[in-house]
């Protein structure tokens, strides 16, 4: 199986089309995603704060459902969480099968109400209280399978050198970081807070890296046929601010 499957995971009526008119009429919002390991020197914790914002429009040569489309937009970094050891975990705002997932997770998460008009469905997300758990997997439904509603979690061999990326398996933490580490839960929860900013402290060459997978070759071309995760990574995929 590819480690980061390419995704359009975006529904078919999600998808951005140049025709569309855009109408801001969806709320935007902040919430903190949360990162819980247990390690032998006690639980240890990361957070970010995400910001999404979301508009709805309709293509112009369509009517109707099938005419609308939600617009995501989102500004945030990874989560780092710091390990014995010296290692750090990263929670990247991405996941395996979809590049926005810091944009959808909070509205995959919202209270469905039966019946209210779609348009209206994306003002759910300001229902969600307190600290919600996500889950581990989202639920198959009419067009996609079953698949991984976390994050994308990774670590460094060595954090000076981007191209010693290493995937890191959510359920079996202990294999990358040592006995007795294993991931407790993954949170978000809506907050008032800033923006989390200031990764590149940790990362000291994100700059390099705009436009640069971590294999050294440029993101205008993304080598699909490979399994190394050095080649589908770049300083956008821990950053907004460092996205090209």
């Amino acid at each position: 199986m590819r480690v980061l499957q390419t995704t359009w995971l975006a529904l078919a009526a999600l998808l951005v089309s140049g025709c569309a008119l855009v109408e801001d009429k969806a709320p935007d919002y902040r919430y903190r995603l949360t990162v819980e390991v247990e390690t032998p020197e006690g639980v240890k914790t990361g957070s970010s704060v995400i910001q999404v914002e979301q508009s709805l429009g309709g293509a112009a040569s369509a009517g109707g459902l099938a005419g609308r489309q939600i617009y995501y937009k989102f500004r945030g970094e990874a989560v780092a969480v710091d390990l014995p050891g010296g290692k750090t975990l990263f929670a990247l705002p991405r996941s395996s099968n979809d590049v926005d997932w810091a944009a959808r997770v909070m509205q995959m998460l919202a209270p469905k109400i039966q019946g209210e008009p779609w348009a209206e469905s994306f003002d759910n997300v300001l229902l969600i209280k307190g600290v919600v758990e996500v889950p581990r997997m989202w639920p198959a439904n009419a067009t996609l399978p079953e698949r991984s509603a976390f994050p994308l979690l990774v670590t460094f061999g060595d954090i000076a050198e981007p191209a010693s990326v290493e995937l890191v398996d959510p359920d079996d933490l202990a294999a990358t970081f040592g006995e007795g580490v294993k991931l407790r839960r993954i949170t978000v929860e809506l907050t008032d807070d800033p923006v989390t900013t200031g990764i590149e402290r940790r990362l000291v060459w994100m700059s390099a890296y705009r436009a640069k997978w971590f294999n050294r070759t440029s993101t205008i071309y993304e080598d699909l046929t490979t399994e190394d995760l050095s080649a589908h990574l770049s300083a956008g995929s821990f950053s907004t601010d460092y996205a090209k």
